[in-house]
């Protein structure tokens, strides 16, 4: 049996033409009667035993997902996804706190502190919750401009010479409580955003915003790294055009880069680049990742102790790391308002990420992920983390692959990689304080290579949809020239203004027929397409309202070639003119209305011979004569008409979803092209 070719293959839906008025008539609606106030409390305020549990499992997901725990099959994953998650946190809980310009050993406490409240509040099952590089920069840069160096110079002449040095005790410690308030205050405002159930707020974070602000914080993490890699002495800048005044003083030193440094930085790179590109391209073999950061970090901290590189060489270490825990601080409130707004933009960030990086894989294990509950969950571990001097959690995208790709399977994962943390914070904090800095930033410039390649989205985009790629590299350009926090900010508002620019300027174009088949497309578009003489098809890709209808207007009067009401008012003008002519009897016309004189050649005009009745009087003497005139053939001598090539306008206002008060009386103006076509009739007075 032969099949039809699909592109032959046809169908035929026949039924009833309706209007809006005949069908309403013919189709009772449903009647909706409002619940009162007294229902709808009743609802909302009774609690049964059962309705207390669920509430319960809503707040804490643990007690959902802890029961159905299958421990014979999951726990043996979950121990191999901690452990490994576990010692690439360690890592670069110490690295992304440089990006905090916080002492590297709150970094620790960063990534086991949030760790602890997630386990019970979270959601997701994969989230590896700790620092995350952008982050870390955003929460670097309030510390950096609330704890200056220079607010902790003092004079010193330890050498008989009077100096100023910076007394870096103070300002540690100072930063340390800039970093904790901030945290404290993220978690208030993620709670309360969790609490009001305002989670719908990051759908205004598109993915272009999202993918243009983290290439350009990456952009910002590499500039703030390379200095330590080249560890040469540089002033630190915030605000707008920062990272330019940074690059500058980068390399306006850069003779005095630590050779030291510089070597074990690029080493450091070079092999954690080729590494994790071979665990990507192998990971379908290997059943763990190659811990890479953590051999590079024992060798290198072997060498530098070895070789007693800071001795010698002057090589930047990280020196101090307390080991043990601290006690929990005090908020300091009256820092609150100085930085709520950066508060603010780096919470929805945080949020943002872990949630989209959450969806993506609860959807590949078929679970589903809260976004509301996902807002509490985060802002207690902030709570709780500020508590304990941590700068803001969120998630890591390469921590987060770690612990799923590992077979991590729950929050235990988390938690066991929490506990390899805690070892680090009591026992081996104290190994690593011969590590150099140019090695842990070297591990953060390698681990920013995936946020790169996102520049490799915006051709992608660009042939997709031009605004999509307009948005990423807006807010790429400005979060590197303004810095994240006024960026993230500009690209805000800028991507809600091309949705007004999208709606004010919606597409109108011409349809064409595809040969063969009953779909029509755009003609401007696709080649070969047809068009019926005399007809055009208008389609229009918005609702219509006040501020687009004149886009509609002109629309319509590019594609058909004329203005109506010109052509309509031309024509008027023109009958006056024929109807003075006519009295005049300097127009003659027939009995069937169409009208001629004889110095010009009227192809509307063509004398019947074989009607001797008009041979013998041409002229019809009338009080009111209906005239028939094709206005596109030629017309008497002192008559000037534009023509007009058709004769049928159509509208495809399918994809129309809306019109207001406005549009509905703009659009009467269409109803002139209605009495605008190639050939009329009106009435005139005859003479």
């Amino acid at each position: 049996m032969d099949i039809p070719s699909p592109a032959y293959n046809q169908y035929l839906v026949a039924r009833t033409v309706y209007s809006e008025p005949v069908f309403q008539d013919e189709n009772e609606k449903k009647e909706i009667i409002p619940k009162t106030l007294q229902e709808r409390l009743k609802k909302n305020c009774s609690c049964t035993s059962r309705q207390a549990y669920l509430k319960l499992k809503t707040f804490f997901p643990i007690l959902d997902w802890l029961p159905k725990y299958r421990w014979k099959e999951w726990f043996v994953h979950d121990l191999i996804s901690g452990v490994s998650t576990g010692l690439i946190g360690t890592l670069q809980g110490l690295a992304f706190a440089l990006l905090a310009s916080v002492p590297v050993g709150y970094g620790l406490y960063s990534s086991f502190f949030p760790i602890l409240t997630y386990f019970f509040l979270g959601t997701s099952r994969h989230l590896s919750v700790g620092p995350f590089p952008v982050v870390s920069l955003m929460v670097g840069t309030v510390v950096l401009t609330m704890a200056p160096d220079e607010k902790f110079t003092m004079l010193s002449n330890s050498t008989g010479l009077n100096k100023t040095i910076i007394d870096t005790v103070a300002r540690d410690a100072a930063r340390v409580v800039v970093s904790g308030t901030l945290s404290f205050l993220i978690g208030i405002l993620q709670l309360a955003m969790g609490i009001l159930q305002i989670g719908f707020i990051v759908r205004y974070l598109a993915d272009p915003l999202v993918g243009g602000f983290t290439t350009a914080a990456a952009f910002q993490v590499f500039v703030s790294q390379f200095k330590q890699v080249l560890n040469v002495p540089t002033k630190n800048y915030n605000g707008v055009l920062s990272i330019i005044y940074t690059i500058i003083d980068i390399f306006a030193n850069i003779g005095k880069t630590n050779i030291a440094d510089l070597i074990a930085g690029l080493l450091t790179f070079i092999v954690c680049v080729v590494v994790k590109e071979l665990n990507d391209r192998y990971k379908h073999i290997l059943r763990v990742p190659i811990p890479i950061e953590i051999i590079v970090t024992i060798v290198a901290t072997g060498i530098s102790y070895g070789a007693n590189l800071a001795g010698k060489y002057n090589a930047g270490i990280v020196k101090t790391i307390p080991s043990g825990f601290i006690p929990p601080m005090t908020p300091d409130v009256s820092m609150f308002t100085e930085m709520i707004g950066s508060a603010f933009s780096i919470g929805i960030v945080g949020y943002a990420v872990a949630v989209s990086v959450g969806k993506v894989y609860a959807t590949k294990h078929n679970y589903v992920i809260d976004g509301n509950q996902e807002f509490i969950a985060f802002g207690i571990s902030n709570l709780f983390g500020g508590a304990f001097s941590c700068f803001c959690a969120t998630t890591a995208l390469s921590r987060t692959a770690v612990q799923e790709s590992t077979g991590g399977k729950t929050q235990i994962a988390g938690m066991i990689s929490a506990f390899i943390v805690l070892i680090a914070i009591v026992a081996l904090g104290r190994l690593l304080e011969p590590l150099q800095k140019s090695v842990l930033a070297a591990i953060v410039i390698a681990n920013l290579k995936g946020m790169f390649w996102q520049v490799g989205d915006v051709p992608r985009l660009w042939r997709q949809n031009k605004w999509d790629s307009v948005i990423w590299v807006f807010t790429c350009i400005a979060s590197i020239l303004l810095g994240l926090d006024l960026g993230l900010l500009a690209g805000l508002v800028f991507g809600l203004l091309t949705v007004v620019l999208r709606v004010q300027f919606p597409s109108c174009g011409s349809l064409g027929n595809v040969p063969g088949t009953d779909i029509y497309k755009e003609v401007k578009k696709y080649k070969n397409l047809t068009e019926v003489d005399g007809v055009k098809i208008v389609r229009f890709t918005s609702g219509i309202f006040y501020g687009n209808i004149d886009g509609l207007k002109s629309g319509i009067k590019s594609i058909v070639g004329f203005d109506a009401i010109r052509v309509f008012n031309k024509r008027t003008k023109a009958l006056q003119k024929i109807r003075k002519l006519i009295k005049k009897g300097q127009l003659r016309t027939t009995k069937n209305g169409v009208f001629t004189d004889a110095g010009t050649d009227n192809e509307a005009y063509e004398p019947d011979d074989d009607d001797p009745e008009e041979a013998e009087n041409p002229e019809v003497q009338t009080t009111e004569v209906e005239i028939k005139v094709d206005w596109n053939s030629d017309l008497p001598v002192k008559v000037s008409v534009p023509k007009v090539s058709i004769h049928s306008l159509i509208f495809d206002f399918g994809q129309i979803s809306f019109l207001d008060v406005v549009a509905v009386r703009s659009l009467k103006v269409v109803s002139t092209y209605l009495k605008v076509n190639s050939f009329s009739r009106n009435i005139v007075q005859g003479h």
